[in-house]
């Protein structure tokens, strides 16, 4: 059984897949209590369902892009089975992971959106750093930066794991409403870093407060 917060058809906000329609299995709990969170609603809403079920529920949408994500996806077992399922069906799976939990068990073909905390979550020193030795080339990592100090510290980790060059990209998202677009967008191009910035595109489309979106 897994424990579903919710299963919706919406817009990819994220990653090099923003933009496009995308199918969200949402799982419950998270064992992380990021400052910035904006999906609190999953750290214990939720109900347990059959994979068949939930499988059945992405299947009716009929689209072929499929984001497993949380709260904390890792934190429940049956993830595992839920993506090779997806995965056997020729779904393009994303998995949207915290980086403090081991990806090594993560199945071959689905893409790792990794996100390593910045100092500003209040979580940076629960990173699993062994994750980032893990990425394959199509793997994606996330930096969520909340101001300067975030910044650089997003900075010297792609310079230092040479991350432009072991993953399919590295994206600097501002959390929004806090980190000025304009002044993060600057400081990249001064530094002259490979890396992405990028928008969280569905609090644009919606207001930032929408759920199921």
């Amino acid at each position: 059984m897994l424990t579903i917060n919710e299963i919706l058809y919406s817009v990819q906000g994220e990653s090099s897949y923003a933009g496009q329609p995308c199918v969200f299995v949402r799982l419950t709990a998270c064992d992380l209590r990021c400052s910035w969170c904006d999906t609190p609603y999953a750290f214990h809403e939720g109900s347990k369902r059959a994979l068949d079920e939930v499988l059945q529920d992405v299947d009716r949408y009929e689209c072929p892009l499929v984001e497993v994500t949380g709260g904390e996806p890792l934190l429940q077992e049956q993830v595992y089975p839920l993506m090779d399922a997806l995965v056997a069906r020729g779904k393009t799976v994303l998995l949207e992971t915290g980086g403090h939990r081991s990806t090594a068990r993560v199945p071959a073909d689905v893409v790792t959106i990794l996100d390593v905390k910045c100092p500003g979550s209040g979580e940076a020193h629960r990173m699993d750093w062994d994750n980032l030795d893990r990425l394959r080339p199509h793997d994606e990592v996330k930096f969520v930066i909340k101001d300067r100090a975030d910044y650089e510290f997003a900075r010297d980790v792609v310079r230092q794991r040479d991350l432009a060059a072991r993953a399919a990209a590295v994206h600097f998202s501002p959390v929004h409403g806090e980190m000025d677009l304009r002044t993060l967008s600057e400081w990249v191009l001064a530094d002259r870093l490979p890396v992405r910035v990028q928008v969280q595109l569905h609090k644009y489309i919606w207001d930032p407060s929408t759920r199921g979106v």
